[in-house]
C-alpha cells in the first residue's frame, strides 16, 4: 500500500518562497503521475501542477504558471514544489496525489493516492 507525505508548508508574508516535498513510500511511484492539489476554506480542490516520474510534459494550474516549479527526485522517491513570489490567495492546504496512468488529469477524483495535506498560509 503505497503512502505519500506532505511536508515544508508553513506562515509566510506576500512575496515569500516556500518548498513543498512530498515523500513516497510503500510502493514504486514510478510509472505513475504524480500532482499538486490545493484547497482553501469552502473552495473546490485545485490542481496546482503536475509530472511524470519518468519526463514527459510539465502542467501547472494559470493561477501558478511562472511562480512555482515542480520537480522529482527518483533517487529519494520525492516529488517537490518551489512556490516562489507567493500571495494571500495561495493560501490553502496543499496535497500530493498520484495517478496510475501515463497521462495528466485535472479532476482530483482520477488519483489514487493522496497525502494528508500541509497548509499553506500567506498573509501579511
Amino acid at each position: 500500500q503505497g503512502e505519500l507525505v506532505e511536508s515544508g508548508g508553513g506562515s509566510v508574508q506576500p512575496g515569500a518562497s516556500l518548498r513543498l516535498s512530498c515523500a513516497t513510500s510503500g510502493r514504486s511511484f514510478n510509472t505513475y503521475f504524480m500532482a499538486w492539489f490545493r484547497q482553501a476554506p469552502e473552495k473546490e480542490r485545485e490542481f496546482v501542477s503536475g509530472i511524470y516520474w519518468n519526463g514527459g510534459p510539465i502542467y501547472y494550474g494559470d493561477s501558478v504558471k511562472g511562480r512555482f516549479t515542480i520537480s522529482r527526485d527518483n533517487a529519494k522517491n520525492a516529488v517537490y514544489l518551489q512556490m516562489d513570489r507567493l500571495k494571500p490567495e495561495d493560501t490553502a492546504v496543499y496535497y500530493c496525489a498520484a495517478r496510475a496512468a501515463y497521462f495528466v488529469s485535472y479532476s482530483r477524483h482520477d488519483y489514487d493516492y493522496w497525502g494528508q495535506g500541509t497548509q499553506v498560509t500567506v498573509s501579511s
